[in-house]
C-alpha cells in the first residue's frame, strides 16, 4: 500500500493529525497497536484539561462536535496554594476576558470522537491493532512492515506513539530521559459541596494534587506524589483514600467519595534530541514530555499536530511530504514553546519539592505578589490558553 503519510499512534494527537491532512488532500494510514476501548457509562479516571485554543483546533478538524457535551465541564476558575496554608493565587476567566480558561473531558470520550470522525473519511486508512517491526527510508520514500504481514510505502512517517515511541528509536533519534521520582495518582470523587466549575492546585510536600471539575458536582483528582507516598496512597481503602485526598485539599468541597478505583502512572521527562529526521516527524509525547503539573501535556502535543499539518498543507498535498524543508520548518516553529513549557514545568517542580526553608518563603510570597497584579495574571492566563500554532 502506498501513503503521502503513516502516522504510527491511534491517540489523540496521532487521530488530530490524521484528520487534519486528510482535509488537506494527504492520503494517511494510521497505525494503531489497540482497538479504541468500549466508552462506558462509568467516568473515566484519566481526563484531559484542553485549553479553548485545542478545543478551536478539534473543531476545525470536526471531532469536538462529536464530543458528549454532557459528559465535558468548563473550568471557569483556578486557585493556586502553596504549602504554607496562607499562600494563593487565583485565576479567573471573567478577569482575563475569556468564555472558560479551559474544559475537561474524559480520555476515553474524546477518543470516541476522533474514531466516529475518522470512519467518516476516505482518506485514512486505519491499521488497527497492529504494531510496526521495521523502518526502511530511502531517498526517495520509506516502508513499514507490519506484524499483520502488511507493507506501507509512503513519504513521511510521523511517531505520534508516545514517550516510549518506537517511530524514535527505529528512526535513531536519541533522547533523554529524566525520571521525577513520582506518580500521577488519578480518581474520581462525588463532592459534598459544589466545584463551582474551579480547579485547585496544592504545592505539597508529598507532591502537587490537582482537583478539576467534571459534571454532576463530580471531581478528578491528579496527585503527583514521591513514588512512596503514590504507593500508600494505592493501598488504602476506598474510604480512606478519599479521607487523605480531603484532607489534602483541606476539605474545601467537604465530604468525598470514591466513584472509580485509583490508578497511577509513573511521570518522567522526556527530550528528543531532534523532532525531525530524513523522512520522519515526532509528535507529542514521542518528542517531549512534562510534568503534569500545569496540565499542558495534550495541549503542547494538539499544538504540534496544527503546527505541522499546518505546514505540510501549505506546502500542498501533491509535493514529497518528507522533504526535509517543511519538516524543518516545523521544528523551528515548536522549539520555543516547548522550550518554554519544559522550563516552566521543571522549574516549578524543582521550586516547590525543594525542603529549604529560604526557597519556601519566596515561592509562597511569589504566589501572593503574583496574585495582587491582575495585568500580569491576565497576561499569564493568555498565554496558558493560547494561541495554539504558528506555521512560520
Amino acid at each position: 500500500m502506498s501513503f503521502d503519510v503513516a502516522i504510527v499512534g491511534g491517540g489523540p494527537v496521532g487521530s488530530s493529525l490524521a484528520l487534519a491532512l486528510s482535509g488537506g488532500g494527504f492520503r494517511v494510514a494510521l497505525i494503531e497497536s489497540q482497538n479504541p476501548r468500549p466508552v462506558s457509562e462509568e467516568w473515566d479516571s484519566r481526563v484531559y484539561t484542553l485549553s479553548p485554543a485545542s478545543i478551536g483546533f478539534l473543531q476545525r478538524m470536526g471531532a469536538w462536535r462529536r464530543v458528549d457535551g454532557k459528559r465535558t465541564c468548563t473550568v471557569q476558575r483556578m486557585r493556586v496554594f502553596g504549602d504554607d496554608g496562607k499562600s494563593a493565587l487565583g485565576f479567573s476567566a471573567y478577569e482575563a476576558g475569556l468564555a472558560e480558561l479551559a474544559r475537561v473531558v474524559e480520555s476515553s470520550r474524546l477518543q470516541q470522537a476522533f474514531s466516529e470522525e475518522l470512519a467518516k473519511r476516505d482518506g485514512v486508512i486505519r491499521y488497527s491493532p497492529v504494531r510496526p517491526l521495521k523502518l526502511t527510508v530511502t531517498p526517495s520514500f520509506a516502508e513499514l512492515d507490519l506484524d499483520n504481514g502488511v507493507a506501507i510505502r509512503t513519504q513521511l512517517v510521523i511517531g505520534a506513539d508516545g514517550s516510549g515511541s518506537w517511530v524514535r528509536a527505529a528512526s535513531g533519534v536519541g533522547s533523554d530521559l529524566t525520571p521525577y521520582g513520582q506518580r500521577g495518582v488519578v480518581a474520581n470523587f462525588a463532592c459534598e459541596q459544589e466545584h463551582q466549575n474551579t480547579a485547585c492546585q496544592w504545592f505539597r510536600p508529598d507532591g502537587i494534587l490537582a482537583w478539576l471539575p467534571l459534571p454532576r458536582n463530580l471531581i478528578s483528582i491528579v496527585w503527583s506524589a514521591k513514588d512512596v507516598v503514590a504507593k500508600q496512597l494505592l493501598e488504602l481503602p476506598p474510604r480512606a483514600f478519599a479521607e487523605s485526598v480531603a484532607d489534602a485539599g483541606v476539605r474545601m468541597l467537604g465530604r468525598l467519595t470514591c466513584i472509580t478505583a485509583p490508578a497511577a502512572f509513573p511521570l518522567h521527562r522526556l527530550r528528543a534530541r531532534r523532532s525531525v529526521g530524513p523522512r520522519v516527524a515526532l509528535v507529542g509525547d514521542a518528542a517531549h514530555a512534562v510534568h503534569p503539573l500545569a496540565g499542558q501535556g495534550i495541549n503542547i502535543g494538539f499544538a504540534d499536530a496544527a503546527t505541522l499539518s499546518a505546514i505540510l498543507c501549505g506546502f500542498g498535498a501533491k509535493r514529497d511530504a518528507g522533504d526535509l524543508l517543511p519538516l524543518r520548518r516545523y521544528e523551528r516553529a515548536r522549539a520555543e514553546a516547548i522550550l518554554v513549557m519544559d522550563g516552566t514545568t521543571r522549574g516549578l517542580n524543582a521550586l516547590f519539592d525543594s525542603p529549604d526553608s529560604l526557597i519556601r518563603s519566596v515561592r509562597n510570597r511569589g504566589l501572593n505578589l503574583t496574585d495582587r497584579l491582575p495585568v500580569l495574571k491576565t497576561l499569564l492566563t493568555r498565554r496558558a490558553v493560547g494561541p495554539l500554532a504558528r506555521s512560520g
